[in-house]
């Protein structure tokens, strides 16, 4: 974990009498990425400080510290597409903006085609990031092997690579520092960080929200705003209202550190694996969502087996790699596995949620149009598709086959 020092803490604004009127403007449950940013960008766009973050843990303790580190934003659907090239578009000026190393690396990310229909799926969807000025690029397999020398491109394997999509701009950055970049600019702005505070209710006056319960005493908010990955259902059955996801353990390992030798980031999505090369030297690599609900951050060892098995296929140089740690995210799915940023049934309380596996790459682009949705009651362009009517009206934004949604 990162120092701690550069994090003013101010356990003095807490509240533990109920009748007292003393509060933040917006209080955001939930320390990590999206939690972090939406504080950040609350207080740098729109000059709103009086900003509480409640993390029940330690900072980007949570789904934060068991991520992807995976950047893109090559998906199919134009909603999609806009938030998450918005995403990118910040991800390029970050470390410039808050003053501090993410380790931000555009390296590209590769999605790999092994049968035909994956081959037109991608060949369509490149077409369709280009159209929306996102760079995409289609690759034969001679191609992905010049840019990934290590990668098997036999056609005798068990799925032999036909062609990949490739977006250049992808990468991957320390998942851990982005959390403490914005941690740190946040708080120089004004913004209060409270660790080891669980929320455990909410106060309500009529249809309002007023506040929240926790674990160190009373809070009482101008608005809330839930940013908790992994656990936003709980929460939103806490403060009276349903939402349409449902919880998975995500499956991930790392390696022992090796001398840098893959270049960028590949993803399969037929046999649902990703694997990169943390600046380290350690090998990333994940599989796929364990198919029971749970809230377990704990590696499926049956699950990692299947993958990492066709793993090795591709990268038989990876073999003798000897495994360091396994771990479960835990992630927010909804019905059409698009995240859900806007308001809820309950006046002044809002919710980010349901990004599934792309929450990281997510996080700029979350937090500003979040923040953007909380400052003026309304969402941003960009998130308005991604209301929680949608799954009323019926406007679905389904990325799950479309968008080779390996990470």
């Amino acid at each position: 974990m990162q120092d701690q020092r550069h994090l003013p803490q101010h356990p003095d604004r807490l509240w533990n009498d109920p009748e007292s009127k003393s509060g933040y403007d917006v209080v955001i449950i939930g320390g990590g990425g999206h939690g972090l940013a939406t504080a950040y960008y609350l207080a740098s766009r729109h000059g709103i400080t009086d900003v509480a973050v409640l993390e029940r843990g330690w900072l980007a303790g949570g789904n934060m510290a068991r991520n992807t580190t995976i950047i893109r934003s090559n998906y199919l659907w134009d909603e999609s597409a806009g938030l998450y090239e918005k995403s990118m578009q910040l991800w390029e000026g970050l470390e410039e903006e808050l003053g501090y190393d993410v380790f931000f690396s555009q390296r590209g990310v590769m999605n790999l085609d092994h049968t035909l229909k994956d081959v037109r799926d991608s060949r369509r969807r490149v077409e369709a990031n280009l159209l929306n000025g996102i760079d995409a690029e289609y690759l034969d397999p001679q191609q992905v092997k010049e840019i990934c020398p290590i990668i098997n491109i036999s056609p005798e394997i068990r799925y032999p690579v036909l062609g990949a999509t490739f977006q250049p701009r992808g990468g991957i950055a320390k998942h851990d520092w982005v959390a403490w970049a914005y941690a740190r600019r946040a708080a120089e702005l004004g913004v209060d960080i409270i660790q080891n505070c669980e929320v455990t209710g909410f106060l309500k006056d009529g249809g309002r929200v007023t506040g929240v319960r926790t674990t160190r005493g009373i809070i009482h908010a101008g608005k809330v705003a839930l940013a908790a990955a992994g656990h936003s259902s709980l929460l939103a059955e806490m403060a009276g209202f349903q939402l349409p996801i449902q919880s998975h353990p995500l499956q991930a390992l790392v390696s022992e550190l090796y001398e840098i030798i893959h270049p960028t980031v590949v993803m399969s999505n037929a046999v649902h694996v990703y694997v990169s090369q943390a600046h380290k030297g350690e090998l990333v690599m994940g599989a796929g969502v364990d198919s029971y609900n749970g809230y377990g951050q704990r590696g499926s060892f049956r699950v990692i087996e299947r993958q990492m098995a066709a793993a090795i296929e591709l990268f038989p140089l990876f073999a003798r790699a000897h495994l360091l740690r396994t771990w479960g995210g835990i992630v927010d799915v909804t019905l059409d596995a698009s995240p859900i940023i806007g308001l809820t049934p309950i006046d002044g309380l809002y919710v980010n949620c349901g990004w599934g596996t792309g929450g990281f790459k997510g996080c700029p682009g979350a937090g500003w149009t979040y923040a953007h949705t909380i400052a003026h009651d309304a969402p941003h362009p960009l998130n308005a598709p991604f209301s929680l009517e949608r799954f009323v009206t019926g406007a679905l934004i389904d990325e799950h086959g479309a968008a080779a949604v390996a990470h």
